[in-house]
């Protein structure tokens, strides 16, 4: 491999063209070795654009080819478990686009088949390899503001008029808590390190949008009384920003959820303001290469699927609590 992880990127969604591709091109330890699609129109096309040999007419063929390593699954979510255990018993590692399934089942059987397959798996949860991100929750981790009491994040934006838009469509996961409520939800188990015990969300569900959730806010309870008060949303005004309050002082992050415009944080102690920036770092990056290093031995995996499986059973709760207008409580 000569420390360089050779990628097969399985469609050609967005997230794939703007971020990730321009990230492993980017990146100190990754190539991109070929790139497919359902027909070979657009994966030649994105191929062209990136300089990219070979281009794919299936994602069969991709798994085929014995020099690629590692394949970016950004399918949409009902195809996330078929495409990683495909995948898995093909020999390639996987970095999965989040929510890495549509349930917490579907992840337990994804995990196994990499386990057994011997491959690594990882969600594609961008904001935590950001060092902004990091050093504040080694802040939090050290005492820095106390005893931590709530957590406040949002992650909204406004795009209800593409009509053929996938997270428009119910049956394919569709949804707002689907598609960034996972952000402040793993925002909260990242920060306290700890699982929730119970969560109550209220959504609002649009018929004009095959009746996924367009907009939902929940809490979410952790024991000794700390709490995450979170909403998420495709059709309001946008935020991406975390906001940690303790005993004894309180971070904000305006762009929490950003893969490239996070910059820094602000700590409020005694009445006093502190600012700490970070030069611009893409987080995209940072997630390509950690993940290289961890496939190449020189690094453990930072965030373990098993992670995700239990990010994933969260999300399952809370849609479960908006569907049926109650609080559910979440087995250990």
């Amino acid at each position: 491999m000569d420390n360089q992880l050779r990628w097969g990127i399985m469609g050609c969604a967005g997230i794939a063209r703007d971020c990730i591709m321009p990230a492993i091109l980017e990146s100190s330890n990754g190539r991109i070795e070929a790139i497919a699609s359902r027909g070979p129109e657009k994966s030649r096309m994105l191929a062209e654009q990136f300089g990219v040999a070979k281009a794919y007419g299936s994602y069969e063929e991709l798994l085929e080819d014995t020099e690629v390593d590692a394949v970016y699954i950004p399918l949409p979510n009902h195809l996330h478990k078929e495409w990683t255990i495909k995948a898995a018993e093909a020999g390639k590692h996987i970095l999965c686009e989040k929510p890495i399934a549509l349930n917490a089942w579907e992840a337990e059987l994804m995990i196994k088949a990499c386990s057994d397959a011997g491959v690594l798996l990882a969600e594609a949860m961008m904001y935590r390899h950001h060092p902004v991100l990091r050093r504040a929750q080694q802040l939090v981790a050290g005492g820095g503001i106390g005893d931590l009491r709530v957590i406040r994040a949002s992650f909204t934006y406004n795009n209800p008029d593409q009509a053929s838009n996938i997270r428009f469509k119910s049956a394919w996961g569709g949804g707002s808590l689907y598609d960034v409520g996972g952000y402040p939800l793993s925002a909260a188990r990242f920060f306290t390190g700890k699982e929730p015990e119970a969560v109550t969300v209220n959504s609002f569900f649009s018929g004009e949008h095959d009746g996924v959730d367009m907009m939902s806010t929940g809490l979410v309870e952790f024991a000794d009384g700390l709490t995450l008060i979170f909403d998420c949303g495709m059709w309001a005004e946008e935020r991406r920003c975390l906001e940690i309050v303790g005993s004894e002082g309180r971070i904000e992050i305006p762009h929490a959820f950003s893969g490239k415009e996070q910059s820094g944080y602000y700590l409020f102690q005694g009445g006093e303001l502190q600012e700490y920036r970070e030069t611009a770092i893409n987080a995209y990056v940072r997630q390509i290469e950690d993940f290289g290093r961890a496939v190449f031995g020189h690094m453990p995996q930072l965030f373990l699927p098993e992670d995700a499986y239990l990010n994933m059973k969260l999300i399952d709760a809370c849609r479960l609590s908006a569907k049926e207008r109650r609080r559910v409580v979440l087995k250990p």
